[in-house]
């Protein structure tokens, strides 16, 4: 039967053994191996085998204490850790999928005090600076991989993949911004990526050679003194002599300061680089970074920038990506959005990391869709994210489900997140909920609003209403020229030149971003001027690939001045590993970020504000428009209205608690109360 996808659907043949199609699910730590409950292990990665993907790479494994990411990192030891990761390899294969597992020491960014590395230069995102290792330690390094490589064999594994890549240990003795050395590991180039290439050699000799090696090699790595790409192309025709089977692609150092894979990074933003590569080296390249769909994976294989795709969150987002594609439901794929709320900020949080889309991810053992014994009449009121996954999972279980709106559009708060430069992504996470919808058959009442006696019939009720704005009664804020955030956001503001936006949580950056760009103009959907903005040069021109003339953000489309009242650094809580992209991108446009503000009170000329409990320092900040985003208030009017006449709503998202609009915790919780019906 003729696909779509016929480059991404198509095997690909290593010799020894055949992948079915030529996706890779990319390597994720989510912390699940440190949990040890390996049934949990095994059901995660077999739910994305039975989804069709063509090969996965487990969570980085550590390959002895002092490599691991943190002192009780995942390792494969000993005997009874062979056993254990034989339960998850076991799982697969009888879902019929292949899996590698991924060989990560962390060098100096491990968060470990006995943290090692090529010289004593301590990483910027860990408090522990590396020991120096000498001869005897370089070896039991080697060594060390090499022995868990074999063990990964007799766990059953179908392959490993060796991390050379996003800084970690093997990447860092091939830079001098961390290779300080000066003997047969350090100076030239060719001391300096012996480890990498000789790690691979008796990785190969420990395994075999019907055996998957996959090494993972930085191709671009964003940091001052940082790769070539000559020397990229050296260490590949190496690492491929030394008897690697793929060369995967990693994009920049953890520790650099241009996003890679955060939603404001353009869709298959780093193809080009894997494509350099292209045909210096025998072996399969894999490309990666923000490959999100079947359509982009198509088209960057198609266009030649590599053998294969890597794509790790789409598959969290929707385990059955593959076969959805294949069998011509594309718009049933749940979409990765690129918010790492859920993933990474999980990941570096040391939670359990999921998916905001899909809360299941990583949850399968408990979180399992199972039809009701006794199926039940459902009202839902409100169809933003909290509503729509409650209706969805309710659905899937065999209930007859009613979605009451009071708009004449599905997606609440996401159709004004999708107004965001940058935030593109949110457009297809509506579009699947629609698609979902229609294919459950879900009753939909849009410009309905649903009132407590409409809701007599129903056996379940739940009130998914959201929230509403808060005001910060700050006097003269009902002059002309002020503004709130929906006002903005839906284009209905006629906003000058020169901005104020009150409030400095995850909407006043939003609105700041929106404010600061031209109306529909984003680099996000350009990905030469996005390379500009921030800095990307060519690796061929430019070690590392830092441009030589750094950053060249577009001018700001106005002045803005974001303000809080907290004292703390403005966009300290945003996300973990997300907030300092927000950050910086507005400082890049220009805008003045102050906290520990008093909003006295709105003029003609803009705002006035003090410092302190004191109130000091009174001034005016000019300003032709104002904007308010000071926090949101829970939208309760029919849960109280249906409590007060003795019924029991189930409340959820903004409705049950507004402090911040947070779609990860709406959704999880629509979900979590959709199985408990």
């Amino acid at each position: 039967m003729p696909t779509a996808y016929p480059h991404m659907l198509a095997p690909l043949n290593l010799g020894f053994t055949t992948l079915k199609n030529r996706v890779l699910m990319g390597s994720m730590h989510t912390n699940l191996e440190e949990t040890k409950d390996w049934n949990r292990v095994a059901e995660f990665y077999a739910t994305r085998a039975r989804g069709g993907v063509g090969l996965m790479v487990t969570g980085g494994i550590a390959p002895n204490r002092e490599g691991g990411v943190f002192a009780s990192a995942a390792g494969l030891y000993n005997d009874d850790d062979i056993a254990n990761h034989k339960v998850v390899t076991d799982r697969v294969h009888a879902a019929g999928g292949k899996i590698a597992m991924q060989i990560l020491h962390a060098g100096r960014y491990a968060y470990n005090p006995e943290c090692v590395g090529p010289s004593p230069v301590k990483s910027p995102i860990s408090p522990f600076p590396p020991k120096e290792l000498d001869e005897a330690g370089i070896e039991k390094q080697i060594s060390d991989i090499a022995a868990t490589a074999a063990r990964a064999r007799e766990a059953g594994y179908d392959g490993v993949e060796v991390m050379g890549s996003e800084g970690y240990f093997l990447n860092q003795f091939l830079v001098s911004h961390t290779n300080k050395r000066s003997d047969r590991w350090g100076g030239s180039y060719e001391n300096r990526m012996r480890l990498p290439v000789e790690v691979v050699r008796r990785v190969r000799e420990a395994v075999g050679q019907d055996f998957i090696v996959i090494y993972r090699l930085s191709m671009i790595d964003l940091i001052p003194n940082g790769s070539t790409h000559d020397e990229v192309v050296k260490l590949a025709q190496a690492v491929e002599a030394a008897g690697a089977t793929i060369i995967n692609t990693g994009i920049g150092w953890h520790e650099a300061r241009i996003p890679t894979i955060a939603t404001s990074v353009p869709r298959a933003a780093f193809a080009w680089v894997t494509k350099k590569l292209m045909g210096k080296v025998g072996i399969p390249l894999i490309t990666s970074n923000r490959i999100n769909s079947p359509e982009v994976a198509e088209d960057v294989l198609a266009s030649g920038c590599a053998d294969m795709v890597s794509m790790a969150r789409p598959f969290l987002a929707d385990a059955d990506f593959v076969a959805k594609a294949a069998a011509g439901k594309a718009a049933q794929i749940a979409p990765c959005i690129g918010c790492n709320q859920a993933c990474l900020d999980h990941t570096f949080s040391g939670k359990i990391s999921s998916c905001l889309v899909n809360p299941h991810a990583c949850f399968e053992t408990e979180l399992a869709v199972k039809a009701a014994q006794m199926p039940k009449k459902v009202a839902i009121v409100g169809a933003g994210p909290a509503g729509l996954a409650t209706a969805i999972t309710a659905a899937q279980c065999g209930h007859s489900v009613t979605v009451f709106e009071k708009s004449n559009e599905i997606g609440g708060q996401l159709n004004l997140a999708k107004q965001v430069p940058g935030k593109e992504e949110f457009w297809g996470l509506v579009d699947w909920f629609k698609t979902m919808v229609d294919d459950l058959k879900i009753e939909l009442r849009l410009s309905q609003t649903a009132k407590a006696d409409d809701l007599a019939a129903f056996d379940e009720i739940i009130v998914a209403t959201g929230v509403v704005p808060r005001d910060p009664q700050i006097p003269g804020q009902d002059s002309p020229h002020v503004f709130g955030y929906l006002d903005v956001l839906k284009g209905n503001a006629n906003l000058g030149e020169k901005v104020v936006v009150i409030g400095a949580g995850g909407i006043g950056f939003d609105v700041s971003e929106y404010l600061v760009h031209e109306t529909g103009h984003s680099v996000t959907e350009n990905l030469p001027e996005w390379l500009k903005e921030w800095g990307v040069g060519d690796p061929e021109q430019t070690a590392g690939g830092l441009a030589a003339e750094g950053a060249q953000p577009q001018p700001a489309a106005r002045e803005v001045t974001l303000l809080q009242r907290k004292s703390e650094k403005p966009g300290k809580r945003l996300g973990k590993t997300t907030g300092w992209i927000h950050r910086a991108a507005l400082n890049m446009k220009g805008v003045k970020m102050l906290g520990g503000v008093n909003y006295e009170r709105i003029t003609d000329e803009g705002i006035m504000v003090s410092r302190g409990e004191a109130r000091d320092a009174p001034e005016v900040i000019k300003a032709d428009s104002i904007v308010l985003c000071a926090g949101q208030l829970c939208e309760r009017t029919l849960a109280d209205d249906l409590i007060e006449q003795g019924r029991q709503p189930h409340i959820i998202g903004g409705a049950d608690l507004a402090a911040e609009l947070d779609a990860k915790r709406a959704i999880d919780q629509g979900v979590r109360l959709a199985l408990s019906l």
